[in-house]
């Protein structure tokens, strides 16, 4: 029988949360196999409790991953909401339902946490991804704008 769960990421996950999110069209360029890099991000996720990077587990392999972020928000009538960054599954297990229950395990764990709004970015270059998170009800309401520092 084939053993699943969604868990928290462990330090020993970070090569294979780093080699998911360089998996794709566009990570293969913006991510790097500089480990040391990717260890100080998970140490400062793993010590704040408003952070969680949650991967995928089957069978003891990291098969998915995501990083789940609480924010405290003044906006909405203060209303706390979860930010939904570097969603990844695996490529050989895309299309089998593995990311919509991942995003259902992530919208569980933000209502637990008090949160009134889930919300996430996805680059314009996927217009595929944009699809899939419609389809499971979020909404295209917003510009997103990013500048690098």
């Amino acid at each position: 029988m084939i053993k699943t769960s969604f868990r928290d990421a462990k330090r020993d996950d970070i090569e294979a949360v780093a080699a998911l999110l360089a998996d794709d069209f566009l990570g293969c360029n913006r991510e790097s196999a500089e480990y040391e890099k990717y260890r100080r991000a998970f140490d400062a996720i793993d010590k704040s409790p408003d952070n969680r990077l949650i991967v995928l587990d089957i069978d003891g392999e990291v098969c998915g991953c995501l990083q789940l972020t609480f924010i405290p928000c003044m906006t909405h009538g203060g209303t706390k909401r979860a930010m939904i960054e570097g969603v990844r599954i695996k490529k050989e297990l895309r299309g089998c339902g593995w990311g919509e229950k991942m995003l259902k395990y992530a919208e569980t764990e933000s209502k637990a946490a008090g949160c009134g709004l889930l919300q996430l970015t996805t680059d314009k270059l996927r217009p595929r991804a944009l699809h899939f998170y419609e389809k499971f009800g979020f909404k295209d309401s917003h510009e997103g704008l990013k500048k690098w520092l």
